[in-house]
């Protein structure tokens, strides 16, 4: 009886938990997975109605969503890389820094640490086409003789935005490889250093197969962030000109908040989460495959 009582105590304590975690995760992902099955929105009196699989079928046929996708695609494929590649640079220069080493870590985690909409802010005044910093400097250095448009213009404003995510989050991207770099034993690369292993070696068969794990937990942490970017845009371009910035994040926004279309939005969410996961998956095997090969 006392056991039974102790584990009737205890499974109280998890009670509040537990009921926060349905009313915040729980139960919004039922709403909108319902939600993308019927219609509701202005045309129907915001009375719904069972739509079956038609929210998704239209997906299909919507050149819009596509286009919305294609703009995500890239931008993620563009800025993941960057934040790769610059995260990845700085983690290694991070780690052979001798003095005021805790001052650079400090220095470049200061990005990731504000929030995304006074990012998007300090980059609009940048990017501005009269004022902005950019373009004074291009002037004065002759590369350009008249102001450009940076967020008016459809490659430009892609560029711009890709630029701004960049620079606010790669430092999590450095974070997480110091700290796989930190984790490799030293004992590694001075045995590797008496077999006359050079600097693409020690790279190459102590370091990167080490960083593994680390590179996947960075990297599809970044990918669902930039897959599903939304304030950036918003802030910055709201998704133009002509759409040309408009991520599937924005566009699924819009279909809420200014169409009312309940249903549809509800799909478009789904078919994002569906995406991601795929990726996630994909991801997952790939660089699996690739640990046990170097194993």
């Amino acid at each position: 009886m006392r056991d039974l009582s102790a584990r009737i105590k205890s499974g109280l304590w998890f009670a509040p938990a537990a009921v926060l975690v349905l009313l915040v995760f729980v139960y919004p992902i039922v709403r909108t997975v319902s939600l993308s099955f019927i219609h509701l929105n202005l045309s129907t009196g915001f009375q719904p109605q069972f739509a079956g699989l038609d929210n998704f079928a239209r997906l299909i046929s919507d050149s819009r969503f596509f286009g919305s996708l294609r703009v995500t695609a890239l931008f993620t494929v563009a800025s993941v890389a960057l934040e790769f590649l610059f995260g990845l640079l700085a983690a290694l220069a991070a780690e052979k820094i001798g003095r005021g080493k805790r001052t650079a870590r400090t220095l470049l985690l200061i990005p990731w640490t504000l929030p995304t909409a006074i990012i998007a802010v300090l980059w609009l005044w940048i990017f501005n086409d009269q004022y902005g910093f950019i373009n004074a400097i291009l002037a004065r250095l002759g590369v350009i003789d008249s102001p450009i448009a940076w967020l008016g213009r459809p490659h430009t404003a892609l560029l711009s935005i890709t630029m701004a995510d960049v620079w606010k989050a790669f430092p999590f991207v450095y974070i997480v490889l110091l700290a796989g770099l930190q984790s490799i034993p030293r004992e590694m690369y001075e045995a590797m250093d008496v077999d006359g292993g050079n600097a693409w070696h020690k790279f190459r068969y102590i370091t990167l197969p080490h960083l593994l794990p680390f590179i996947f937990l960075a990297l599809i942490f970044r990918i669902v962030q930039a897959f599903a970017v939304f304030d950036l845009v918003y802030v910055l371009t709201g998704g133009g000109p002509g759409g040309a910035t408009e991520t599937i994040s924005v566009y699924g926004y819009y279909t809420f908040m200014r169409y009312l279309d309940f249903g549809y939005g509800a799909a478009l969410v789904v078919s994002i989460v569906l995406i991601l996961a795929l990726i996630a998956w994909i991801l997952y095997s790939l660089l699996l495959r690739k640990y046990e090969m170097a194993r």
